[in-house]
């Protein structure tokens, strides 16, 4: 890995718990030996129990914390999680250069200036959240629709779980065929990479697949841990990625070593709470 942190911009929800959302991402790319800079797109009352309640932030303000983190420091890699509602999804995009009529101070420039070599643009890791471990929706139609015209365009890589990728592709998806389809289906639409999670379904083991524009696929698995604490693997997960990406890791190896990562997190989660716990970040000391 590279002697200079790589500066990874997390654009997320705050988790009152700790768990997941922003306190994950700091939590991982700190262990992974990165730089963490955050843009906070909601504040959430939340546990291991469930969430209790939530307040976005405005757009506007979302968007000034990513230009004043990209005017200044710069990024190597950005990860994207919770954004809520349409109008952070259009700021944070505006923000990102995706829609220039709406006035950014990051403009094409800045993001130029600050793009590691060879890439026209910051890698970009969007774990689209949409729905709860509970089932419950996390952001309206309205909501969706932007981050598919605005957002995913943008992207390096999508990392939807099974429940999101359904939700995208309008059905259920109950085996590895049928997920592998939707997520090469995703992919043509975005124009990117997608890593379709498969955490949620009843495998004795935890099956990924990443699948290229192109239809190339690669199938990431490991034994599934017995274990209620999971809360924030999904974060985890992504911002690993970005961070690793951040170090220069090519695609594959940076999600190879980053779900390595979550594994060895959830193996030494602290038992925390009454549900569904968090993981053990700070355990976690290597994964090459």
């Amino acid at each position: 890995m590279s002697r200079t942190p790589p500066r990874i911009l997390s654009i997320a929800g705050s988790d009152s718990s700790g768990g997941a959302g922003i306190q994950a991402d700091i939590k991982t790319i700190t262990m992974l030996s990165g730089y963490a800079m955050t843009a906070i797109t909601a504040v959430t009352a939340q546990n291991t129990i469930g969430v209790q309640g939530i307040t976005p932030i405005a757009g506007e303000f979302v968007l000034e914390q990513i230009a004043s983190c990209i005017d200044d420091i710069g990024a190597d890699a950005i990860k994207i999680g919770m954004l809520g509602n349409e109008d952070i999804v259009r700021h944070v995009a505006a923000a990102l250069v995706a829609a220039p009529e709406v006035s950014a101070r990051s403009a094409a420039g800045h993001i130029a200036k600050n793009a590691p070599p060879a890439t026209g643009r910051f890698p970009i890791v969007l774990d689209p959240v949409m729905v709860a471990t509970s089932g419950a929706r996390l952001i309206d139609e309205a909501a969706i629709s932007a981050m598919r015209a605005r957002l995913f365009p943008l992207a390096t890589l999508l990392t939807p779980n099974l429940p999101e990728l359904e939700l995208l592709a309008g059905r259920e998806l109950r085996t590895l065929e049928l997920m592998q389809d939707a997520a090469g289906e995703l992919a043509r639409e975005a124009g990117c990479d997608v890593l379709a999670k498969g955490g949620h379904t009843d495998d004795e083991r935890v099956i990924d697949v990443l699948v290229s524009p192109m239809g190339e696929a690669q199938v990431f698995h490991h034994r599934r841990l017995s274990t209620p604490h999971t809360h924030g693997s999904g974060c985890t997960l992504s911002s690993a990625i970005a961070t690793l990406i951040g170090h220069g890791q090519p695609l594959e190896d940076a999600i190879r070593i980053a779900r390595k990562f979550v594994y060895s997190a959830m193996e030494n989660a602290p038992g925390f709470g009454l549900g569904s716990g968090p993981m053990g970040h700070q355990a976690v000391r290597n994964t090459t």
